[in-house]
């Protein structure tokens, strides 16, 4: 057996068949269950021709079959590509030619728009189509539950790789989105829980099968979206550790039914994407009537947005007694560390970093602790092959040091404190330069949320003529206690250096963020641009 996906999942589904391991809509699915019904998908994909090294796109919401589908292209050694469910006609059809995809699996409801692209994608030869309720024609699509019912449910595939390719599509909040090409025995230790998340890795993969049977399960609840990386690598983790994974699929997204299903399946951990999920959960628990059994729950964690400080707060004093962690990760990196500030006042970006994670001054050697020098967050060890089709972008992103040694650098600028607590400022791509200094948006908003008159901000640049660029807010206020651009200067004076400060605000009735939670910063700056400030 190798560390392939495929093999240790089904390891898993051999030694607790029995045991729950997917609640999702109706669904809910044992392991024994689970296995059975991708091994179907995977017989239909094999028999419409897709090969080992084929791209299978996933173009659907959350979903039972989101998972299957996932695990069903791992099993004939084929790469499940994520699609944005949220994607128009064009930026469909820029990642299924991107990614090569020979296959197609969408939801219903998306059918005009793949019938909108698939004339011009010549590699694309097979389509399957998951019912969601709706009517659309999507022929000459085969529907799901018809493939799967024309299949075995056994295995009977042949032998797999740890070289496996497994491959991540950013998100694009500043760009096209790009491929990560990851091996699958480097994500599973980078980002998966490497066997025993909190443990030592595993050093062969039976060891997997002992260490599942000698746990009891439990259940979590996994709020991202599976398109995103931190959906699937939590999912992932509590399935190699025998887990039930409880995904929400709600659409648009309700933190009451977050908190039901919690209470309903006795959730010891819920999975969020900074404060697009949690300012609404912390609301929900604080309203008038709401009333949860959130007993079984012991950890809130978000990942790929860090919560800022006022909504960290929150949570806690509505959750007493649960841990609220934010944790580090890119498409690039995997799962990087964690802000451990337990008992403490929230640290902010402050993470305490696993071993294979550095910060590297501009000839890549890594930089003195507490020097105060700004350098690029790195990750070596179990690191991607590079980005797909992108080989610019990769020796951009790629590095070897002069000892040799191989680095991944996912775009975070950061430094390290004396104590060896790596502060993340943020992505180089999004930094404001005004006047010659350097202001990273994510401690701006931090600032600005800490208000009691901001429900939700993003900071951006624009155009100055004297500076450059000057930092400009785009605030979601409360609807009781509208901020003014002078009252938002004075609060973040207080906790910020004054070439910080804003010196524009533009007023919104939302905020525009990635399905993963995370700031939409083109549409930010054009909402900037073009508002009147305030």
């Amino acid at each position: 057996m190798e560390f392939n996906l495929a093999d240790l999942f089904e390891l898993v589904a051999d030694t607790v068949p029995n045991r729950l391991a997917l609640v999702a809509g109706p669904a809910r699915l044992s392991y024994r269950q689970l296995d059975a019904r991708a091994n179907q998908l995977a017989h239909h994909l094999a028999g419409a021709g897709v090969r080992p090294g084929d791209s299978v796109a996933i173009y659907s919401r959350n979903r039972a079959e989101w998972v299957e589908a996932m695990l069903a292209a791992f099993k004939v050694r084929a790469i499940p590509i994520n699609v944005n469910y949220r994607y128009v006609a064009e930026e469909l059809a820029y990642l299924l030619e991107d990614s090569d995809a020979t296959c197609l699996i969408h939801e219903r409801c998306l059918t005009p728009e793949v019938a909108a692209v698939a004339p011009e994608l010549p590699l694309l030869s097979h389509r399957v189509v998951v019912e969601d309720g709706s009517e659309w024609d999507a022929s000459p699509a085969v529907p799901y539950e018809a493939a799967l019912a024309a299949s075995l449910p056994t295995r009977g595939f042949g032998p797999r790789s740890p070289d496996d390719l497994y491959v991540l599509y950013t998100g694009g909040t500043t760009g096209m989105p790009k491929g990560v090409m990851w091996r699958h025995e480097d994500i599973f230790f980078a980002a998966m829980g490497g066997g025993g998340f909190g443990q030592e890795p595993i050093k062969f993969p039976e060891q997997l099968a002992e260490r599942v049977a000698a746990g009891p399960g439990s259940s979590h609840v996994v709020t991202a979206p599976m398109m995103h990386g931190g959906g699937q690598w939590v999912s992932f983790i509590n399935f190699f550790a025998g887990n039930t994974v409880v995904l929400y699929c709600g659409t648009p997204y309700d933190p009451h039914e977050v908190w039901r299903l919690v209470e309903s399946e006795r959730a010891a951990s819920v999975m969020i994407v900074g404060d697009a999920m949690g300012r609404p959960l912390a609301d929900a628990l604080g309203e008038a009537g709401s009333s949860y059994d959130l007993s079984s729950l012991q950890v809130v964690g978000s990942g790929g947005a860090i919560l800022s400080p006022a909504v960290k707060e929150e949570l806690r004093a509505r959750l007493p007694g649960v841990a609220v962690i934010d944790s580090f990760g890119a498409s690039e990196s995997g799962a990087g560390g964690s802000v451990l500030d337990l008992g403490q006042p929230a640290a902010g970006p402050r993470f305490s970093m696993g071993e294979h994670m550095s910060v590297l001054d501009e000839v890549g050697r890594p930089v003195r602790p507490g020097s105060g020098q700004v350098g690029r967050l790195a990750r070596r060890g179990h690191i991607p092959l590079g980005y797909h089709k992108d080989p610019e972008k990769t020796a951009q992103s790629f590095l070897t040091d002069p000892d040799g040694v191989r680095w991944v650098l996912p775009g975070d600028h950061a430094l390290v404190e004396a104590d060896g607590t790596i502060v993340v400022l943020g992505r180089g791509a999004v930094c404001i330069n005004t006047g010659g200094e350097k202001v990273f948006p994510e401690e701006v908003e931090a600032a600005l949320k800490s208000h009691p008159g901001v429900l939700d901000a993003v900071v951006v640049g624009v155009p100055d003529l004297r500076f450059g660029e000057r930092v400009a807010a785009v605030v979601r206020p409360r609807p009781a206690r509208v901020p003014s651009l002078g009252e938002l200067a004075e609060h973040c004076r207080r906790h910020l250096a004054g070439y910080k400060v804003p010196r524009q605000l533009v007023l919104v009735d939302s905020i525009a963020r990635t399905p993963a939670g995370k700031p939409d910063y083109r549409w930010a700056r054009a909402a900037a641009q073009e508002g009147v400030p305030g």
